[in-house]
């Protein structure tokens, strides 16, 4: 990668971290009342988030769960696989990053609101014209989003995706273009983080690998990369060829927790 990184401590070098597998956490955690699951597999309802996710990647009756559970033929993103079963293609691929807060100041920004299912079509349409990531019509109950508006139009946002225990991710951080270069995200983002210490949790985000300018800004707020991570769009064995969730690209993007174009 083309920019210099801070690593965040390992806890252990032995024992697996609970965000090594964040979505299932999440999805066997905080987030089980959303929860679409079969045995070792589970994920969200497809208005809600994209994410699947495995009790243990490489047990292959996980696998036999997912395909249960998502219906033959179909592409779905996992997180936190290296290999797929025989049978299983691997559609698409791609790397990411996830950072870990260690010393982001946390405010509130007295300017943003707290955005709710009424918001969602205007939501959806900052989202599609700055590309942050999947976001659909149900997201907005993974948790808390804030954003902020300009003479009543929305104009930037960041809110709570994942959710294992004792830690919430920040996702969804953009701005218009017309409106880059205030600090709006920054702002938000440390918003968001300060209702997350509240309740007691560590913010943590993703981002895409390539995105390096992302990976500075949250570098120079106060996060610290604590492992790359890797997605797989993968199709399920047998039946005709479906897609699952947002559209064909929403794998891709989902690492992509947030791509801010502005400095902190």
């Amino acid at each position: 990668m083309s920019t210099s990184v801070h690593h965040a401590p390992s806890t252990s070098p032995t024992e697996p971290h609970i965000l090594d597998n964040a979505a299932w956490a999440a999805l066997t955690g905080p987030h089980a009342h959303l929860a679409e699951r079969v045995g070792r597999a589970a994920r969200y309802p497809t208005d809600v988030s994209p994410f699947t996710a495995l009790e243990e990647p490489t047990d292959p009756r996980a696998w036999d769960d997912l395909a249960a559970l998502v219906g033959p033929g179909t592409v779905t993103p996992v997180t936190a696989v290296q290999t797929v079963p025989g049978g299983w293609e691997i559609e698409d691929s791609g790397e990411g990053v996830q950072m870990v807060d260690t010393a982001l100041y946390a405010e509130p920004a007295p300017e943003a609101v707290r955005l709710g299912p009424a918001d969602v079509p205007e939501i959806l349409d900052l989202i599609a014209l700055t590309r942050p990531g999947p976001f659909l019509p149900r997201t907005v109950e993974l948790g808390t989003y804030l954003g902020i508006r300009h003479r009543g139009r929305l104009i930037a946002l960041a809110g709570e995706r994942l959710r294992p225990p004792g830690w919430t991710e920040i996702s969804a951080v953009c701005t218009h273009p017309e409106h880059r270069g205030r600090g709006l995200a920054t702002r938000l983002v440390r918003a968001v983080a300060a209702g997350i210490g509240k309740r007691g949790d560590t913010p943590f985000l993703h981002a895409a690998a390539s995105n390096t300018h992302a990976i500075r800004l949250y570098e120079s707020i106060g996060f610290t990369l604590r492992r790359r991570t890797r997605f797989a769009l993968v199709r399920t064995p047998g039946g005709q060829p479906e897609r699952q969730g947002q559209d064909g690209t929403h794998g891709r993007d989902e690492q992509v927790a947030g791509q801010p174009e502005e400095k902190a």
